[in-house]
């Protein structure tokens, strides 16, 4: 008789190998593949990645911004670290192991006093003018401090204030962001540890106030957008619409 009882065991084993796994575990498991699939399309790129493009290779419904942030906490301790920027993710170097891996003959050339100050102004008070930006610093701004900012790809134009003689308006990048490890404008030091770092000299008024940034890019109420003709007027497109090399 014991025979036919552990057949009937086995039987029922399989039987209950067969049914479909609970929601709870089938609802990890998707949301495993979901980490897997995101890890690996930030991996694979080299600029930071859209939480857009990331979602278009998800599942529909997907939480991206919950998968993401599960995806950080993983990663969280470990020599590399996913990093958001704005609303989009990179994998970086963990910031207390960027001793081990710089070589001082490969470090990039420091931007000069002058151009350090333009930029801490510009993050912190765009969209602004260079008149304002001259207007705070005290001094005359030269265009090449600005083309240094630019060609770093830390600043770029955003606008045309409103304004008599229209002038061009500044901010900062997304590349701005991720080279200072920032995740969003709001997370900018304050003005203290701006002038401990040296960001700002004896030259900015002691009463100056550091205003919060806009966290997005969107155009300001006195901003008009920068069309074509703007770009050819500042040398960034020919003239018929070429891109200058």
């Amino acid at each position: 008789m014991g025979e036919p009882q552990d057949q009937d065991f086995f039987e029922a084993e399989a039987e209950a190998s067969d049914e479909p796994a609970p929601p709870r575990a089938e609802s990890l498991r998707l949301e495993n593949e979901a980490m897997r699939i995101a890890e690996a399309l930030v991996f694979a790129s080299a600029e930071p990645v859209s939480e857009n493009f990331i979602g278009d290779r998800l599942p529909r419904g997907t939480d991206v911004r919950a998968i993401m942030k599960r995806l950080k906490d993983d990663y969280a301790g470990r020599g590399v670290n996913l990093l958001q920027v704005d609303d989009h993710w990179a994998f970086r170097t963990a910031a207390d192991l960027s001793f081990a891996i710089r070589r001082d003959d490969t470090e990039a050339k420091k931007l000069s006093r002058a151009a350090l100050e333009v930029l801490a102004i510009i993050a912190y008070h765009q969209p602004v003018t260079r008149a304002e930006i001259e207007d705070i610093r005290g001094v005359q701004t030269s265009k090449g401090t600005l083309d240094v900012l630019m060609e770093a790809g830390w600043v770029r134009f955003r606008g045309r204030r409103r304004t008599p003689g229209r002038p061009v308006t500044l901010g900062t990048t997304r590349d701005f962001l991720d080279h200072f490890g920032l995740e969003e404008l709001r997370d900018l030091p304050g003005l203290e540890e701006l002038k401990g770092a040296g960001l700002l000299s004896g030259r900015i008024p002691p009463n100056i106030s550091v205003p919060l940034p806009i966290g997005n890019d969107d155009l300001a109420e006195d901003e008009d957008p920068i069309t074509q003709l703007d770009l050819e007027e500042l040398g960034l497109l020919t003239p018929g619409g070429e891109a200058d090399e």
